[in-house]
């Protein structure tokens, strides 16, 4: 027999018994008020490991993202990102319904804009444009396969736009992904930015929830745009409670990376009509190309077939 693992995206994990028991455990309240104990001590422990001054839980990446670029942005404005990045492809132009703020989509090598891109495409002020409100950068990066940029290229993005007068937004929903594969501390990456966010679901032990982080000011903006969203939920202490990062804080992705890394060669090895770079694995985000005049028929060739 064959166990069939379902690689489309690590999203469609499920929650383990562990989880549902940690769950039924949970100490709660009403996070509306601030007073879920959960919630709270999760937020502090974020803070601290990103190294900001706070943090706040919200239901997704996505509430995340736009949660950040409304408490930073004002309608009018611009946003400068990649054209690949999932602020401007999954989110349903969320940006603009909300906050009547525009895009910038950049056209990059990695995902990632260079510091002489964004000096460049940052707008002076000029009754004719929109003047630009935030720089987002994504890591690692979804649909460049889970490309990873370092905190110094972090560093040298974020030096530019400040240097503009434009803050810096970090999508780090599999941040922990990119820490793991190039060894550094995850607060390397967050200290440059002004704000980020990174998912809980993805490899830290919780079935749904995000956390955004930032100075205090920041995050008493958010905490008011995740009102006005509707995110802000009482007795929500139960979503984050199975997190599990805070004694080993990166056991679960370290062991999903190094596994992914490991064995997508082996399975793809000798497979024909699949191209696949490996040089460009870096992450647990795997993307190759089907040949379907080469490839064997196969009734799902979205999953892997592992002994």
């Amino acid at each position: 027999m064959h166990d069939v693992v379902d690689l489309r995206s690590d999203t469609l994990t499920l929650p383990t018994p562990a989880m549902r028991e940690a769950m039924a455990r949970a100490e709660v309240g009403d996070d509306v008020w601030e007073e879920d104990p959960t919630v709270r001590r999760l937020e502090e422990q974020a803070a601290r490991r990103m190294a900001k001054e706070a943090a706040l839980f919200v239901s997704s990446g996505t509430q995340g993202n736009l949660t950040s670029v409304l408490a930073q942005t004002h309608p009018g404005q611009e946003i400068i990102l990649d054209a690949d990045s999932h602020i401007f492809n999954y989110e349903g132009a969320s940006s603009a319904m909300f906050g009547g703020v525009q895009t910038l989509a950049l056209q990059t090598e990695r995902g990632f804009p260079s510091p002489a891109q964004v000096r460049e495409h940052i707008r002076p002020s000029n009754i004719h444009i929109a003047m630009t409100g935030l720089v987002c950068l994504e890591n690692t990066h979804n649909r460049h396969g889970g490309t990873c940029c370092t905190p110094e290229e972090i560093e040298a993005v974020a030096a530019a736009a400040h240097a503009g007068g434009v803050p810096v937004h970090l999508d780090g929903a599999r941040l922990f992904n990119a820490a793991v594969a190039l060894g550094r501390p995850v607060a390397d990456f967050a200290r440059p930015v002004d704000s980020l966010t990174f998912c809980l679901s993805k490899g830290l032990g919780a079935p749904v929830g995000s956390l955004v982080c930032g100075s205090r000011d920041f995050i008493a903006r958010a905490r008011r745009v995740r009102k006005l969203l509707g995110g802000a939920c009482a007795r929500s202490g139960c979503s984050p409670r199975p997190v599990s990062w805070l004694s080993t804080p990166w056991s679960t992705v370290s062991r999903k990376t190094t596994r992914m890394r490991g064995a997508w060669p082996r399975a793809w090895r000798g497979c024909r009509g699949v191209r696949l770079d490996l040089d460009k694995v870096q992450t647990n985000i795997v993307i190759f190309h089907v040949d379907r005049a080469e490839a064997p028929v196969s009734s799902s060739p979205a999953v892997w077939r592992a002994r």
